[in-house]
């Protein structure tokens, strides 16, 4: 079963739209987002990091929705417990095509606007930080992963809501473009290597995100002690190999 299905509607989701675009909320993105900031040392620091992943993933895929838009699809956005998803207008009414056909090179802009749409977030944080006279010290994760450290002058629940916006958007979201099925990056290797060689590309990309996914749950799990970043990942390379086994990359 995929981290990234489509989960059924429940009378418990929250509904609205933005721009135009269905959005739906499930009720168990919040329980996820509260456990994952169940490290906060207060109350008013646990509902800025929910506010914070709200805002970030919806943000995120409504660069998705509004490079989908561009090309003519229209889309509807999905809050769940693995993070978020845009769904094409026809599936989301339970058709299984595009109302549309979508080029491999238009689905790699599409893909790459919802994390370049964080990204353009961040920088508008840093950029307001910085009018506000706040200290912005250059940070790196990894010694790769560009991660700016952020204090504020007006509080430090400003702090902390500027520095948990820029991880969900900075870090996962170039964590995001790594080629690892089915995440933004793994969706632009596949359409890149699909044009390269249409017979194997998908295999490829198969075995691409079985191996990214291995090295990147390591890594996570030894030098970040991240359980949860070993967890995703080493599912996502599993859920590769199995499709490997299945046979899907040889079309």
């Amino acid at each position: 079963m995929s981290l990234f299905q489509i989960p059924p509607p429940t009378r418990f989701d929250l509904r609205f739209s933005i721009v135009g675009i269905p959005v739906r909320v499930h009720p168990l993105f919040w329980l996820i987002a509260v456990l994952f900031g169940a490290s906060s040392n207060s109350i008013p620091g646990l509902l800025i990091w929910v506010i914070a992943i709200f805002i970030s993933i919806l943000i995120h895929e409504l660069g998705h929705a509004l490079a989908m838009r561009r090309h003519g699809q229209g889309s509807q956005i999905i809050l769940h417990f693995a993070g978020g998803l845009t769904i094409p207008e026809s599936m989301a009414w339970g058709g299984g095509y595009a109302s549309v056909a979508i080029t491999a090179n238009q689905q790699i802009f599409i893909s790459l606007a919802g994390p370049f749409a964080g990204f353009l977030l961040a920088t508008l944080l840093l950029v307001v930080s910085a009018l506000l006279g706040g200290t912005i010290i250059p940070n790196f994760v990894l010694g790769i992963i560009p991660f700016p450290i952020v204090f504020l002058p007006i509080g430090e629940l400003a702090t902390t809501f500027v520095m948990s916006m820029l991880w969900v958007n900075i870090f996962w979201g170039i964590v995001n473009l790594m080629p690892v099925n089915p995440l933004d990056g793994g969706t632009v290797a596949r359409n890149i290597l699909i044009q390269y060689d249409p017979w194997n590309g998908v295999r490829t990309s198969l075995w691409l995100s079985v191996i990214t996914g291995a090295l990147i749950a390591i890594a996570g799990f030894v030098f970040l002690r991240s359980t949860y970043m070993a967890f995703l990942f080493g599912l996502l390379a599993f859920q590769s190999y199995q499709a490997l086994q299945a046979g899907s990359g040889r079309g």
